[in-house]
């Protein structure tokens, strides 16, 4: 399988499970980067792509992965290792919840909490199976709950820092409810659409510790078949080679 390029990096991915997916993309650049995003946290790196679009879109000086599937943990190294941004780059090898039971047992003054932390998560609630073991794990939540993703998150991050997800449209209501109960509230939520009549698909995520007005948007990916929207266009020609 040759690699998927884009216009800054390659991404291997014959190794890993879940490919290069719209959904990815899409979290890699709309989640929120300011000048004062130091450090960044990918939970369920995949590939590493995501991690990897921030590194370009940013100039935070650490940006840590975490993927537990092990020829998924390799093929994040490598894409990691391969890129122009590999000093600023790591990937743990762990679950989350071991991750943070091992980040929460530090000396509360010498955590260094994240300032932007995103997840792809799976969200395939009902049982799936493909016959590919490692895809079916890759996709169903049971391997990463939303509520232990969430209050995980809230541990995690920053005072001044924000959570970015994207996960189904029809998961959003409890998802934001589940925030709210870690203190966690949405201050962006945008909904994507396939194409302009088609269902609402996808809900991008971003939440604070602080509440604000939430804004509101929605995208629309395609015009017709292989013909992008101008909004998503925008959004991905920093990195897609033919947009």
């Amino acid at each position: 399988m040759k690699p998927f390029k884009f216009k800054q990096f390659s991404i291997n991915q014959d190794k890993c499970a879940m490919k290069i997916g719209t959904d990815g993309v899409l979290l890699g650049a709309w989640a929120s980067v300011h000048e004062n995003t130091y450090s960044i946290l990918d939970i369920g790196a995949g590939t590493g792509v995501i991690a990897l679009m921030l590194a370009q879109r940013s100039n935070a000086e650490n940006i840590e992965a975490i993927e537990l599937d092990d020829d998924a943990f390799e093929q994040c190294i490598e894409n990691f290792e391969a890129s122009d941004w590999a000093d600023r780059l790591f990937c743990f090898h762990a679950g989350f919840d071991e991750f943070v039971d091992e980040y929460t047992s530090e000396e509360p003054d010498e955590m260094e909490l994240y300032d932007l932390i995103v997840s792809n998560p799976p969200f395939y609630t009902e049982e799936v199976s493909s016959g590919d073991l490692a895809r079916d794990n890759a996709r169903q939540n049971t391997s990463l709950p939303f509520d232990e993703l969430v209050s995980g998150v809230a541990k995690l991050l920053a005072k001044q820092g924000s959570f970015a997800t994207i996960i189904p449209f029809k998961e959003e209501k409890q998802f934001i409810q589940l925030a709210h109960k870690n203190q966690l509230y949405p201050n962006r939520i945008t909904r994507v659409r396939g194409s302009a009549n088609t269902e609402i698909k996808r809900s991008l995520l971003e939440f604070t510790f602080v509440k604000k007005e939430i804004t509101s948007t929605e995208l629309v990916i395609e015009k017709e078949r292989n013909m992008y929207t101008q909004d998503y266009i925008n959004l991905t020609k920093d990195f897609y080679l033919k947009m």
